[in-house]
């Protein structure tokens, strides 16, 4: 794989700094989690998902840099999502190659590569040196985000990628000090965390996690939510920004993730984390302020909402309607479906009236 296929923000691969997935406290916009059609990739061996761009050279470097100004002169926050896509990787982009992971445990998944959506393989079990090199990774792309002008980092260990992997039983099988047992298979986690804590202070730097049950090898088991619990627990002694919890994405009927489908997943995770908690997934306006008010989340992640509609907290001020997203547009290439959503009409009085404070748009009624 060359480095040219990897986007750098700039004239030719445009970057919308208000139409991303954002971190909104109910109804003010003021951070952006930069996913960007997806996280930002570590470093070439990290790459697994076509299209999405990278923040390891100086070229991207200074492409980001002019995103990050753009939404400082906004008045914003813009935070880098790390990843690494390990096992949900395909060979398609290592000239043959396979992708690494934890073990050699097929996800059952699909990988997005150049030529379209891909079956996974079965990755090769990454060595320990491999293991040290891809920690340090994400601290030397931690530091990178700091002087590309991101306001903080956020660690992406959800979902299906390779720190979930390691999380994960079914697609952690390994004997050393990084398998077997929760403290072990979450050892991987805790060394990234702290390898960017000596880049980026922590009051700057967040995770993205929670438990899931999806498919393959990748359905909740047994040790699906003691691993979380430990997790979460053992998040409280870093005194991160914050913690982006995400809801369940599919159907927890009848699993032992059961009891934390829609709200309880926060009345089960709320008391377990002292830090800022992050609710996500599937939030409307009413959802948003109903969690606030309970204290089940301290602010609330909009992601398909803020897709659709650059400007969701005016729509949420004014009752106005809200734009649908165009599905078939969702992590595409290009700028359709990102930067061409409409924004409501300004009226002359709009925009004389007085903006309003964060604690009067807190909780807002639906």
């Amino acid at each position: 794989m060359k480095l040219k296929q990897i986007k750098v923000p700039g004239p030719e691969h445009p970057i919308s700094i208000e139409r991303n997935p954002a971190r909104s406290v109910v109804s003010v916009a003021r951070r952006v989690i930069a996913e960007t059609r997806n996280a930002l990739t570590l470093r070439e061996a990290a790459y697994g998902w076509a299209d999405t761009p990278g923040l390891w050279s100086a070229e991207q470097i200074r492409g980001w840099r002019g995103v990050t100004d753009a939404v400082h002169k906004k008045g914003g926050l813009i935070y880098a999502q790390r990843w690494h896509t390990g096992a949900m990787s395909h060979p398609d982009f290592f000239n043959g190659a396979l992708p690494m992971s934890a073990s050699n445990v097929n996800p059952q998944q699909e990988s997005v590569t150049p030529s379209g959506r891909k079956p996974t393989v079965a990755p090769r079990p990454m060595t320990r040196d491999e293991i040290r090199q891809t920690v340090a990774d994400f601290g030397t792309a931690a530091r990178n985000a700091m002087e590309a002008g991101f306001d903080g980092v956020q660690i992406q260990a959800n979902y299906l990628y390779l720190i979930a992997q390691f999380l994960n039983s079914a697609t952690n099988r390994r004997k050393d000090e990084y398998g077997g047992s929760t403290v072990n298979r979450a050892r991987f986690l805790f060394e990234i965390t702290e390898t960017v804590l000596e880049f980026v202070e922590s009051g700057r730097v967040g995770i993205k996690i929670g438990p899931m049950n999806v498919s393959g090898a990748f359905v909740a088991n047994a040790d699906t939510l003691p691993d979380m619990e430990y997790v979460i627990k053992k998040l409280n002694d870093y005194d991160l920004a914050h913690l982006l919890m995400m809801g369940a994405t599919t159907d927890f009927t009848g699993g032992p993730l059961e009891h934390l489908a829609g709200d309880g997943m926060f009345q089960h995770f709320r008391p377990l984390y002292r830090g800022h908690l992050i609710a996500n997934v599937d939030m409307t306006q009413e959802r948003a302020n109903r969690l606030i008010k309970a204290r089940l989340a301290d602010s609330v992640a909009f992601g398909r909402l803020f897709i659709a509609n650059p400007d969701l907290p005016e729509r949420f001020l004014t009752g106005a309607p809200l734009n649908e997203v165009n599905w078939s547009t969702v992590y595409a290439s290009g700028p359709t479906g990102y930067t061409d959503y409409p924004a409501m009409p300004r009226s002359p009085s709009h925009e004389g009236s007085p903006k309003r404070t964060r604690r009067q748009t807190e909780l807002l009624p639906s």
